[in-house]
Parts: structure tokens; sequence; C-alpha cells
């Protein structure tokens, strides 16, 4: 089966064109994480599949690397565009389904991609957390998937796997987890990026929503302003627009590059 290997500001995807649905839905969780596997199979932050939608151009299915499928992935949106568009199934602008709802996409021609996103909501400030590896203050707000947001000086020595993993797992945002995002302000228009992705469970080198969480909450807390440009832990550039609203923001952009990174095939 063709498949098609692909990188979004350093999240790296497994990309698979299944409008004609030749993947099963029977027993995807185990395959892709097989697939994922990195030094033992293709290795990839997680698998988008294109499917049918008789609503919008196509249908994104996104799973994790653990093979459990998410309401959406920000990066990934922007690579499943990119994807569509070079492949035909999608004009250069564009809309698509996903499990966080509507999208719309537009490729550019200058290589980088901007989606759409949906309203970012359920914002919860100040919150205190106490442990053995981090105490002091996070913020919560839902992108299309749950985020916390922390405020740090030395980002560079920063334990993100560590104190990722416990507030991946923290009892305030229990039961669905949240992925953490550990951010250093440099200008009002630019932030530093580290995150801990939930399925993943490890840092990743970039993280779309969580860029449009740490955005918006570094908004609401006066220290930023749209469009705000986040460098990601691979090097990358982010551009985050959006206006903010009661309890979030609205008309959400993510911007940046999408690229193929190779093709291949892989017995199914």
């Amino acid at each position: 089966m063709e498949f098609y290997k692909m990188s979004g500001a350093g999240n790296d995807f497994i990309v698979i064109n299944n409008l004609d649905l030749h993947v099963p839905e029977a027993g995807r969780r185990e395959l892709f994480s097989k697939w994922c596997r990195r030094g033992l199979s293709v290795g990839a932050d997680g698998v988008i599949l294109i499917e049918p939608s008789d609503e919008a151009d196509f249908r994104m299915r996104y799973y994790n690397s653990d093979g459990g499928e998410a309401e959406t992935c920000g990066n990934g949106s922007r690579c499943i565009a990119r994807f569509a568009h070079e492949q035909g199934v999608a004009p250069a602008s564009m809309t698509f389904q996903t499990l966080a709802g509507p999208y719309r996409a537009r490729a550019l021609e200058n290589g980088e991609t901007v989606v759409w996103m949906t309203d970012a909501r359920g914002i919860r400030e100040n919150i205190r957390i106490t442990g053995a590896l981090f105490t002091g203050e996070a913020h919560f707000i839902n992108t299309g998937v749950p985020h916390a947001v922390v405020f740090v000086e030395d980002l560079d020595g920063f334990d993100v796997f560590g104190v990722g993993m416990m507030l991946r797992h923290h009892a305030e945002f229990a039961p669905a987890g949240a992925n953490a995002n550990f951010v250093r302000v440099r200008g009002r228009h630019d932030i530093d990026i580290r995150t801990y992705e939930r399925g993943v469970e490890n840092e990743t080198l970039a993280c779309g929503t969580g860029s449009i969480a740490s955005a918006v909450i570094a908004a609401r807390r006066g220290v930023a302003e749209p469009p705000v440009r986040f460098k990601t832990a691979g090097g990358e550039t982010l551009t985050i627009g959006f206006q903010l609203g009661p309890g979030g923001a609205r008309d959400v952009t993510l911007q940046g590059g999408a690229v193929i990174v190779f093709r291949g095939y892989i017995k199914l």
C-alpha cells in the first residue's frame, strides 16, 4: 500500500489517500501504533487518512502514535490540506471535516498552508499545580483538543518530559488529560515553545493546537498580540492569528510549512 511521509513544522505524519476506503476500520489502533514506532517501522507522530465526505471536499481522520483516534491535529491539518491539493483531491481553497468540526484551508504558493481552526474555548487560568517536579501556575484552554500552558524562563533547560507527563495526567485535567505546553515570551509577537503531547506521550518537535493555545493564553495575560510567531523545538516557525473573545478566541488561523518528505510502500 502506498503512503506518504509529511512534516509540518517538525511534526511528522504517515499520510494515506483512503478515499476508496481500502484501509479497514477494524484493527487500526494496533496497525497504526506499529507503523509509528521509530526505529522499528516508518516512525511518525501520527497517521492521517483522507476519507470521503458528503459535506466537504474530504474528511480527515487523525490517529496519534499510540493508535488512538484524536479530535484533530493542527499541523496534521495543514499537512493533509497540502497533500489533498497536491494529489488533486481538493482545490487550493478547500473545506474538510474533522472530529473537532469543519475546517477551511488554503494551500499557498510559497509552500505554506493556512488552516482556519475551531474556536478556542473553555479557558481556565491560574490553576495552582503542586508536585515534586513542578510547583506553579498552569492555564487551560481547548483548541479542538485540551491544552495546558505554563510560562517558563529557562525553556532550554526545562524538564519538558517529566513535567509534561505529570500535567498530562493531572487531576485538574481529568478525565481526558491535556497536552502540556511550555513557553518563553521573547516579544509581543514572538514566543518560543516546547510541547509534550498526549497520545504521543513524549515531547514533539512542534504542536499547532498547542501554539494556538499558548498564543491565546499569552494574549489574555497581556504579554502578546496577534499575529504571534512561534519558534518550535524543531526550529520551524508557526504563525497564529485570532481574535480574543469571551472565554477564548475566534477566527483562529494556523499557518506554516507543510512538505512531503518521501513516498513509500508498506504491507497492509
